[in-house]
Formats: C-alpha cells, structure tokens, sequence
C-alpha cells in the first residue's frame, strides 16, 4: 500500500464538512484563480463549454464569466455541499447568466472518472484539485477524452515545496506521513506529454501565507478541508506531549515575528490536437518557467 494515496472517501467527507468555512480561508486558492483568469488574456479563445473540475464553491465560474459571458459552464466536484454553496450564488449573477442564454450545470463526480461523454467540453479549468488525484497520468486521459479536438486544458496545483516547514515539523516529532505528497512541476509535465497533450507549458511560483501561532495555520488547514487523508495517516488524534513538541519544531522557522508557511503553485496548460496523428509525442518539448517567491501576510494572523 502506498501510504501517500488519497483516501477519497474520508477526502469527500472532509470537504463536505469545509464548504460552509471554505470561501473565508481560500485567500490563495481565489488568487491563485484570479492569475489563472490572467494567463488567459493572451489567448484567443472562445469556448462555448467548460467544465470547472473541482469547482468547490463556485468562485471559479465567477471568474470565467468576466471572460466568457456566454459559455456554458459544467461545475463538477466529488463534494455534494461544496456545489449546494456554489448554487447559493447571488441572484443577480443567475439572472445575468439567464439572460446571456449561459447554462450552468452541477455534476458530483472524481476528476479522475468524469462522468461525461467524450469530446463534450471546450475547455477544462482546474485550481487546486489534482493534488487529491491518485492517479495523474489516468486524470489527464479522462481529461483528453472529454475535450474537444483544439480543446484547451488549464490547471493548478501544488508542489513538493508546499507546507514545507510542517513537513519538517512533524519529521522532528514522529517521522509520521502528516502532509500530502506533491508531485513535482517535471513530472506534471512529462504525465502530459504521455497522456497525448500537445504544446503542455508549465511554470510555478511559491507563496508565503503568515501566521502568528501553529493554531491558526491549523485551523486554516481544516477550514480549507486540506486534512491529511493520506491511507497513511497515523489514527487518532495528536496527544498533549506530541503538540507542544510540534510547536517548539516549527518554531525554529519563526521570521519577523511570524510562522511562515509556504505553498508552492504549479500552473500547466496544454491542447488537445486537432487531430489524432497530431498527438505529442514522447520526445515533445514541455516549456517550463520559473518565478520568485511571494511573501503574502495570512489576515488577521
């Protein structure tokens, strides 16, 4: 067994639980979204569906419709209450939406089995999902599959780099697997040119959200639904004894005052070819780019 696989059952209950505290703990994930929104600009490109895959709570439809106004949008997370949220959307935003002739439509279902019929979509957006997929190299054919010969694909996800410092933590407590493994921006770019992608670009940033104590970035963590729900978790919960030794470990990462917690993002986009014989092919080049880290204060903390 390997005890970094998602244990998907526990990873939907947990996310059930987060959907009414997510919005208010998602600073990253809504700035993440919002470069997302970004990259696009410079493409010209008008898909007329897309499907947000593991759409949460709906932030990312908001930000496609500044873009596509009239596209039809598929939300599609394995969480039931995170697309009750999303459905709770203003009235004002349904009303417009009705009135563009855009649909919106709601499917529970994993990204690493979509529930759709291939070549339906013109476009897949992701934020921050593929990190709970077990299987990347089978998420990105069930992607392929459903996209629109020239359909494009735009992600993100985290990397190795992400919660480091409690990593290392939990390394100098009990050695115990605490945090999710995530795969590095190579890899993610190498499953793309294997699962028949073309032309896949990646990059990545690095974040630093800040804290005043372990507590708060714990109760982020937990209001985000980010539990570990690794097959390898220890069972039970964290004793007295193990906490304080927690917190004297990552104490030593203290900077200004602060307990720095750092996230590494990875962005990817990549096409579907227009024709079967155009596939990439094993020896395809992935462009990759590389930015400096961004220090961004945690509110509040």
């Amino acid at each position: 067994m390997d005890e970094f696989l998602i244990d998907k059952r526990l990873a939907r209950k947990s996310f059930s639980r987060a959907a009414a505290s997510y919005d208010e703990a998602a600073v990253l994930q809504r700035e993440v979204a919002r470069r997302m929104l970004e990259r696009l600009q410079c493409m010209k490109f008008t898909p007329r569906r897309i499907l947000d895959a593991g759409s949460g709570t709906g932030f990312g439809r908001t930000l496609l419709r500044q873009r596509y106004r009239h596209a039809d949008i598929i939300e599609l997370d394995f969480a039931l209450p995170m697309l009750s949220a999303s459905a709770r959307s203003p009235l004002l935003t349904r009303w417009l939406e009705r009135l563009r002739g855009a649909q919106v439509y709601r499917v529970a279902g994993d990204v690493e089995r979509l529930p759709l019929a291939d070549s339906s979509v013109a476009m897949i957006w992701s934020n921050m999902t593929f990190q709970w997929c077990n299987d990347l190299d089978a998420t990105f054919k069930e992607m392929r599959r459903v996209l629109q010969p020239g359909g494009l694909l735009l992600f993100s996800t985290f990397g190795p780099d992400t919660l480091k410092e409690l990593r290392a933590a939990f390394g100098a407590v009990d050695g115990q697997t605490h945090v999710n493994r995530f795969i590095d921006m190579h890899d993610i770019g190498d499953a793309l040119v294997r699962t028949g992608f073309a032309t896949p670009v990646m990059d990545v940033e690095h974040f630093t959200l800040t804290y005043a104590d372990l507590k708060s970035l714990m109760r982020d963590l937990k209001a985000l639904g980010a539990h570990n729900v690794t097959r390898g978790r220890p069972r039970g919960l964290i004793g007295r004894a193990t906490w304080q030794k927690l917190q004297t470990a990552y104490e030593t990462f203290r900077e200004e005052a602060l307990l720095p917690a750092t996230f590494e993002v990875v962005y990817g986009h990549a096409w579907k070819p227009e024709h079967a014989e155009r596939s990439a092919s094993s020896d395809q080049a992935v462009i990759r780019l590389d930015f400096p880290q961004r220090t961004r204060p945690r509110p509040n903390a």
